[in-house]
């Protein structure tokens, strides 16, 4: 890669990583209720989105992505936030990863594709870390919050997947989460009941929307071009890193043995499976 490329995608990493912070952040911190949360970003990303597409091309928005991809974005989006309110960042940002890449070459398999021997061997190991961090204990997770985030990933995996051949993934996602604003919408008016809302919230949220979400996201595109397909899965690695020094750092999480080892052992062999993948060029549509 070069400087350019390293800077843009380094940048992305810590958007990605930031939209967990920022959303762990504003359920432990604030008086802010995950629906409206969720709200939020998705008016916000879709504002941001909307005027990042304008400025650069003039395009219409609306006219881009699907309803189907708008769905998935839309579970992918409210899992996540009801998830964080009872797990850590570092926790949330791992199940989340493992459920995407997992989904993603789940799907890659269904359709014909075929692990040779090492990569079942990456496989089996992200299984069994995966299973090692949700075994009953003190340090693990709650079970409603795991499976959320679990279902996130599998949604954003779905979601990703769906991006590839769909022209301009910056416009595509503009209408996408455009199209899960009412969706989004209708969770709120079901849990109007418990709307609470605070500035400190809304400020975490419209970050995560806008900034975390649009302009991450709008960098991660322009640094595609450049990077290899294994290089582009392959980086998305320190995603969970990231979000978990952040915890510690920012939030002042803790950091548990479980959560080490489990979370070696579900990195790991995912890398072990991306790097048996063809190391063919990025287009622009192939990625989140």
């Amino acid at each position: 890669m070069n400087l350019r490329a390293t800077l843009l995608t380094t940048l992305a990493m810590i958007a990605f990583a930031g939209n967990s912070l920022l959303c762990r952040a504003a359920l432990r911190d604030t008086d802010i209720d995950a629906a409206s949360f969720t709200l939020i970003r998705i008016v916000s990303g879709a504002v941001m989105l909307a005027l990042l597409v304008r400025l650069r091309q003039g395009a219409d928005e609306r006219r881009a992505g699907s309803w189907w991809s708008a769905l998935a974005l839309f579970v992918y989006a409210v899992a996540f936030s009801f998830a964080y309110a009872g797990l850590t960042t570092a926790m949330g940002a791992l199940l989340l990863f493992g459920a995407v890449q997992a989904s993603m070459i789940g799907i890659g398999m269904a359709r014909g594709e075929r692990p040779v021997s090492w990569q079942w061997l990456g496989i089996f190991v992200a299984f069994v870390g995966l299973v090692g961090l949700l075994l009953p204990g003190l340090s693990a997770p709650p079970s409603l919050s795991a499976a959320l985030m679990l279902a996130a990933g599998v949604a954003w995996g779905g979601y990703s997947l769906r991006a590839k051949g769909a022209g301009d993934p910056l416009q595509a996602t503009a209408g996408n989460f455009l199209r899960a604003v009412p969706l989004t919408l209708v969770v709120s008016v079901v849990f109007l009941s418990d709307v609470r809302l605070d500035w400190p919230g809304t400020v975490l949220a419209v970050t995560s929307g806008a900034l975390a979400s649009g302009v991450g996201y709008a960098i991660w595109y322009s640094a595609l071009p450049w990077l290899q397909a294994t290089t582009a899965a392959t980086v998305q690695l320190s995603v969970p890193v990231l979000a978990a020094v952040g915890g510690i750092v920012l939030l002042g999480e803790p950091l548990t043995l479980r959560l080490v080892a489990a979370g070696s052992a579900i990195l790991g062999g995912i890398a072990l499976v991306i790097a048996g993948k063809p190391a063919v060029r990025v287009s622009v549509g192939a990625e989140r």
